[in-house]
């Protein structure tokens, strides 16, 4: 069996086209720059070798889909011509019974050859991708493992934060506290029994007569 020569496929071509067509435009700029002095002529040349670029690449991608196209007929093309090399038509007019015999037994041999190295193939493929996620599967472990380390909580200060974003030349003391009112424990809790002595003292006040009296004075004025 014949081994076939590696074709380069229409990609490849492509790319191939586009550095020669570069390196070419790429010599044809260092001969203009040379001959040229004005400043102006050099911007009108820069304009033109823009324009010639996009000519350049809207022909390469029309180029480059034909060169696609003919690629796919030449597979289709060889394609056909080996299952007529490997698969010719068969002619059974005219043979005896031992003859069709004889060319089955021949076809169910192939067929059994065939049969074998498909499945070799398949497990070859199978064992490969079993590995590979059993690799997978080791990776994510891996993963798992890490342990992070133990971090320690660190109180920073007010002014440390500051001397970290103004830097060490800047002394900056900033007093969080000093804005804050002190409250002692004592004031407080003469607060809260003045409120329940007035509270106590309200309500005697409008219980009974004197305080229903109080009420009716009140809704009258």
């Amino acid at each position: 069996m014949d081994k076939r020569k590696p074709k380069i496929s229409a990609s490849r071509k492509l790319m191939l086209k586009y550095t020669n067509d570069r390196c070419s435009a790429d010599d044809d700029d260092d001969d203009d720059d040379d001959d040229d002095d004005d400043d102006d002529d050099d911007d009108d040349d820069d304009d033109d070798d823009d324009d010639d670029d996009d000519r350049g690449i809207s022909m390469m991608v029309a180029t480059a889909t034909e060169q696609l196209e003919q690629e796919l007929e030449e597979k289709e093309v060889e394609k056909t011509k080996y299952l007529e090399e490997k698969s010719p038509p068969i002619h059974t007019s005219g043979m005896s019974a031992e003859d069709l015999q004889a060319l089955c037994q021949d076809l169910h041999a192939k067929i059994t050859v065939v049969d074998e190295e498909r499945y070799n193939i398949e497990a070859k493929v199978m064992h490969n991708t079993r590995e590979i996620k059993d690799l997978n599967i080791k990776v994510l472990d891996l993963r798992g493992k890490f342990k992070r380390p133990n971090l320690r909580r660190v109180r920073v200060s007010a002014d440390a934060i500051l001397r970290s974003l103004l830097g060490s030349k800047h002394k900056v003391s900033l007093d969080l506290r000093a804005n804050l009112k002190s409250v002692k424990k004592e004031d407080t809790e003469k607060e809260k029994t003045a409120e329940v002595g007035d509270w106590r003292k309200n309500v005697e006040a409008m219980s009974g007569m004197e305080g229903r009296k109080k009420m009716f004075d009140a809704a009258n004025q």
